[in-house]
């Protein structure tokens, strides 16, 4: 019978164990206030972050949810395991001696989650062990060709499974692991003479969690009398769940949560290539689509609650990879960052654009990614024949629902006018057609995922809910800028009113109200101009343009009401385009000097803003 820790051990070893630091390998934190942190919850889907963790204490809670408790639970519910074998995955962690009562608890007497890691990791020695062997010359052989040193593959641990049936399976019976235990573990198959070796003959990828410990291989064939698929990877075991892992994690996890971006490339190489040329935020998936459960993953660990991030898709331009970006496109209201999608020229992937042109082309790919309602859109409208009535209509018809969808309202008339552009239609008939486009339609058990709008914990769950804005300064100015337009839009002026409903807002309930103003701008002369305004945003805002419609303005007299509210309306655009000019020079910078046309279209664009400021300035 396997002894039982001893319970002074579980308080010291508590008592040495940072609860932020164990949290943060799931969940990026950031300040809540003096000793408190918060983060987007790991045990529920949210989209603002309800858990709140108290290193000082040593708990977390989460507001949302109501998951509660210490280092210890958080591991056991995190990773699914026993009480016993989060003690010691978390003594392993910091290099705590466990003591034992009753004699002691062998390593064959330990969890069998524990076991398997442990297989894994005796697994990866003996892989990157065999690497130097004269057999794995053509795995070597393999790697150098596609620019990977003996230094890239000692980074991300690069090994080598031997032609023969057996020789990782009776190196692990060596180091005291059973058959059942390696069964378990997808390290062997089992046949009608016992069990043999399950990846033989291959180059071997470890896939690490997000904490860095190997739950599971990646291997790839290498001689053509392999009849097995090109990549095999570890099968479902009780630490290895493909739908949740991404290859690269544990390399690039600080980096995404810092620089709150992520890159989704296709594969191993690929991983390594982005990692070798700089772009240290890269991951792929192992051997499945990307999907809801790699998002929840990569949203706790970038943060993403504030909409400032970017998620960047690389695609293959062919019909697979156009079919996986339409896929990840499906899933993008997910995400409350931006996302955009990276296509390399001439189809190479990031492995062979860094091997071919070397590590800053890769760097340039992800600095020219396209925003993924473009790509998206231009795949839908390259379907139809634009030089007929027809295909313009249909090709219309089908893209008008995806820029009706899009979550900000500020980038709609923008879009708008480039879906008319590619399709050659009326700007106003593409306007009229994003206006009836509605929500992105959706197959009978799928649900749309709010967006960033949301201002309550449990928004994935309820119907629609009040608004209540925030008091800080940005928000008071839209917020005023917004009641000035629904109040005052004659004295606004139409232009004004028109170049308001295009500008930057950052909160994102005002930026909805704002581009319903935009959208009923010819009419705000009716008598009707509120009710317009109000059936073109969703139910629970409702109210919150009814409020603004009648809240007081600050000035009393009619002549100061009517110089306030240009003046504030005027201030909205005018941030807008210091916010605009601002994006322009920082383009400038990143310039290849070469570039000399695309330098003057700067600059041109620089001087109309700046002309555009001072006749704002003037009014």
């Amino acid at each position: 019978m396997a002894g039982r820790i001893r319970q002074s051990d579980i308080e010291e070893l508590k008592s040495r164990l940072n609860i932020a630091d164990i949290v943060s390998d799931h969940v990026s934190l950031k300040s809540a206030g003096v000793g408190s942190l918060k983060g987007l919850c790991p045990f529920h889907d949210e989209r603002s972050p309800s858990l709140h963790v108290r290193p000082g204490v040593g708990y977390y809670h989460c507001f949302g949810c109501g998951e509660s408790g210490d280092v210890y639970s958080f591991v056991q519910k995190m990773d699914h395991l026993s009480f016993t074998e989060t003690i010691e995955r978390l003594a392993e962690r910091i290099g705590f001696t466990l003591h034992y009562e009753e004699g002691g608890a062998s390593d064959v007497e330990k969890g069998s989650r524990v076991r398997i890691l442990a297989a894994n990791q005796a697994a990866e020695r003996y892989f990157i062990e065999q690497l130097g062997s004269t057999e794995a010359a053509t795995g070597r052989a393999f790697l150098g060709e596609r620019g990977f040193d003996k230094a890239a593959a000692g980074t991300f641990g690069i090994g080598y499974a031997p032609k023969g049936w057996n020789g990782l399976r009776d190196f692990l019976r060596s180091k005291g692991f059973t058959d059942d235990e390696l069964q378990a573990s997808g390290l062997v198959s089992a046949g009608d003479k016992g069990v043999y070796d399950r990846f033989r003959g291959r180059l071997i990828w470890p896939i690490r969690d997000v904490t860095g410990q190997t739950i599971g291989f990646g291997a790839r064939k290498l001689y053509d009398d392999d009849k097995g698929p090109k990549y095999l990877n570890t099968p479902e075991t009780p630490v290895y769940h493909k739908s949740q892992v991404l290859y690269g994690l544990d390399l690039a996890k600080r980096d995404i949560s810092k620089s709150r971006q992520v890159v989704v490339v296709e594969g191993y190489t690929d991983v390594m290539a982005a990692h070798l040329s700089g772009v240290t935020t890269a991951v792929a998936t192992c051997g499945t689509a990307f999907g809801v459960d790699h998002i929840k993953v990569i949203r706790r660990i970038m943060g993403d609650d504030s909409g400032l991030g970017s998620v960047i898709f690389t695609f293959d331009p062919d019909a697979a990879g156009q079919k996986a970006a339409l896929r990840a496109f499906s899933e993008e209201q997910r995400f409350a960052a931006q996302t955009f999608v990276a296509v390399a020229p001439e189809g190479l992937d990031p492995c062979d654009l860094r091997l071919g042109r070397g590590e800053q082309a890769v760097r340039d790919l992800i600095n020219n990614k396209v925003p993924m309602f473009e790509f998206v859109i231009r795949q839908v409208v390259s379907r139809y024949d634009l030089d007929t009535v027809e295909g313009r209509v249909a090709a219309l018809r089908e893209a008008a629902p995806i820029v009706a969808d899009i979550r900000d309202a500020s980038l709609k008339p923008g879009y708008t006018r480039e879906l008319a552009r590619i399709t050659g239609v009326d700007v106003l008939e593409a306007q009229a057609a994003v206006a009836r486009g509605g929500a992105r339609p959706t197959s009978p058990t799928q649900t749309r995922t709010p967006g960033p709008a949301d201002t309550t914990p449990t928004a994935l769950d309820a119907g629609p809910q009040p608004v209540t804005l925030a008091n800080d300064p940005a928000t008071r100015m839209e917020r005023d800028a917004v009641m000035a337009m629904l109040q005052m839009p004659a004295d606004v002026g139409a232009e004004l009113l028109a170049e308001a409903a295009q500008s930057f807002m950052a909160n994102p309930s005002l930026a909805v109200i704002r581009d319903a103003i935009g959208a009923n701008q010819h009419d705000f002369a009716q008598n009707s101009w509120i009710e317009s305004v109000s059936a073109d945003v969703p139910e629970n805002l409702r109210a919150l343009v009814m409020q603004l419609a009648v809240a007081p303005l600050p000035e009393r007299s009619e002549k100061e009401m009517t110089v306030y509210a240009r003046a504030i309306v005027v201030a909205l655009v005018e941030r807008d385009v210091v916010r605009r000019k601002s994006d322009l020079m920082s383009r400038m910078q990143r310039l290849d000097p070469a570039a000399t046309d695309e330098s003057r279209e700067i600059q041109r664009e620089l001087m109309d803003l700046e002309t555009k400021r001072r006749r704002l300035r003037d009014e």
